[in-house]
């Protein structure tokens, strides 16, 4: 399934559109059947309300991710870093070409760490999924050897999502005769990230990065923002993506 389709079944099933369908549905039953649009625009309402606090996000995404912890450099050793694409910072003016996104930064600013922590050869790997002129790939190699000075040894530069990001790092690390690796993603992204990599025939060591944390928990925790409801889209996206995994391992 191409990235254009998959993201547009995508947006059918994640919020707020979800929520806006379910609205909408209530409307058109609004005249013939008033009790059960009364519910159904209740409960979309509800739910974007409650999807968009900073509280129940956060809620979601540490479930998604976990209790945080640093990986033990010490005791788990892994004979690569690979590192997954997290989005492009298209046509920016102030660097004159394509580069990574903030996410995809982050990224980069952990894998730099690891690599001077470890000295283990890095393989990047993104596409373009929408058709930009350089991979995430190769934006990635750029940021780590010219801005933190750190060398990459592989790029992979044709999958468009994870699953592809898995199968082609896997044959590239096995023609080098490596398959235990360090795996570095958002610490969200890790748990379907570390299933597709493990499925793909790779024995992954989990080096996540930015977890979600909060300062303090007050009444601005409980009020909707736009950014709350993008935390609870992602929590969503993951489910919905290990679902599909699993559903495409059984057929």
């Amino acid at each position: 399934m191409s990235w254009f389709i998959t993201n547009l079944v995508s947006a059918f099933l994640l919020p707020p559109l979800n929520l806006l369908i379910v609205a909408m549905i209530g409307l058109w039953f609004w005249r013939k059947r008033p009790l059960l649009a009364r519910s159904l625009i209740s409960l979309s309402i509800a739910l974007l309300w409650l999807l968009s606090t900073p509280y129940c996000a956060d809620y979601l995404l540490h479930e998604l991710e976990g209790s945080p912890q640093a990986v033990d450099l010490k005791n788990q050793h892994a004979d690569a870093i690979v590192v997954l694409g997290g989005g492009t910072y298209f046509h920016a003016p102030e660097y004159g070409n394509d580069t990574v996104s903030e996410a995809a930064l982050l990224r980069l600013r952990y894998a730099a760490k690891l690599y001077r922590e470890t000295g283990k050869p890095i393989l990047v790997t993104g596409g373009k999924p929408l058709g930009n002129s350089l991979s995430e790939g190769e934006q990635m190699k750029q940021v780590l050897t010219q801005e933190f000075n750190v060398p990459v040894q592989w790029v992979e530069g044709e999958s468009d999502n994870t699953f592809e990001n898995a199968r082609m790092s896997f044959k590239i690390l096995k023609a080098a005769g490596i398959s235990k690796i360090y795996l570095l993603t958002h610490a969200w992204h890790m748990p379907r990230s570390r299933k597709v990599f493990e499925n793909a025939g790779f024995t992954v060591i989990a080096t996540p990065t930015a977890y979600t944390t909060r300062y303090e928990t007050d009444l601005l925790t409980f009020i909707p923002n736009a950014g709350s409801l993008h935390d609870s889209r992602i929590f969503m996206h993951e489910m919905i993506g290990m679902a599909w995994y699993q559903l495409k391992s059984t057929l």
